[in-house]
């Protein structure tokens, strides 16, 4: 069934679409490190780092959600950016397979203009930059009347450890609906794992850390590397850092 069919609801359209230009996201992050010209540049400070991935990535991913969703608004994690590899980094979503969504009922009625679309290209730039490959993540998050409703975490360099294997694997969901592109796993019965920020921790952060008494903490980069390690069951709870001002 074609993407652009209208008797499928927008919301699973939309994060279908989603689920193939974040893997198309994925392939050009892997292509600029394989050349490895990043072109980083500092946005805030020398933690805060943007790379050519960045907003490459950016440039595909909202350029495509709008061929085929003009009236959703997308808000992207790098501004305005424009991308020397802008030329042919559009990507057509419909010639890709959907993925199977089932929509609930609460979120079938809604229209482009009650849509927003959030995309951050390359989460854990800064573990990009450094070779911890198994942090990155592409984030798209679908909201609606100021509250999240879908989204799709794609893992660009998934098994990069395991030669031989096929690179890269993408999880979606919709709230009140299912997960697909992978089976979460409960954590391990008897201890309190939190994963936590590697590069932006505080006393804060720390104090509320201590105060739930964990077994274990997990100290790595990207949010979306924290989620995924939830999902798999590698963590019991997350806990992200307070945002930047």
């Amino acid at each position: 069934m074609s993407l652009a069919t209208h008797t499928t609801p927008l919301i699973s359209r939309i994060i279908s679409s989603s689920v193939a230009v974040a893997n198309q996201a994925g392939i050009i992050i892997r292509d600029i490190m394989k050349k490895g010209e990043l072109g980083i540049v500092e946005k805030e400070s020398a933690k805060d780092l943007q790379t050519e991935a960045d907003r490459a990535a950016q440039q595909c991913i909202i350029t495509s959600l709008n061929k085929h969703f003009p009236n959703i608004t997308i808000i992207g994690e790098e501004g305005e950016v424009e991308s020397s590899l802008a030329s042919g980094q559009v990507f057509d979503a419909s010639t890709d397979t959907p993925v199977n969504i089932t929509c609930p009922s609460t979120l079938t009625s809604l229209s482009e203009e009650e849509v927003v679309v959030w995309v951050d290209p390359l989460d854990g730039t800064a573990e990009y930059t450094q070779g911890l490959l198994d942090h990155v993540t592409v984030l798209i998050g679908i909201a609606s009347g100021g509250k999240a409703i879908g989204g799709v975490i794609h893992q660009p360099y998934y098994n990069y450890q395991n030669p031989g294997s096929a690179l890269g694997r993408t999880v979606w969901g919709v709230v009140g609906g299912e997960v697909g592109g992978m089976d979460m796993v409960k954590p391990p019965p008897g201890k309190l794992i939190v994963t936590t920020t590697r590069s932006h921790s505080s006393s804060t952060v720390n104090d509320a850390i201590t105060s739930v008494s964990p077994t274990e903490v997990l100290r790595v980069g990207g949010a979306g590397h924290k989620v995924m390690l939830l999902l798999e069951g590698e963590s019991s709870c997350l806990h992200l850092c307070q945002p930047r001002v």
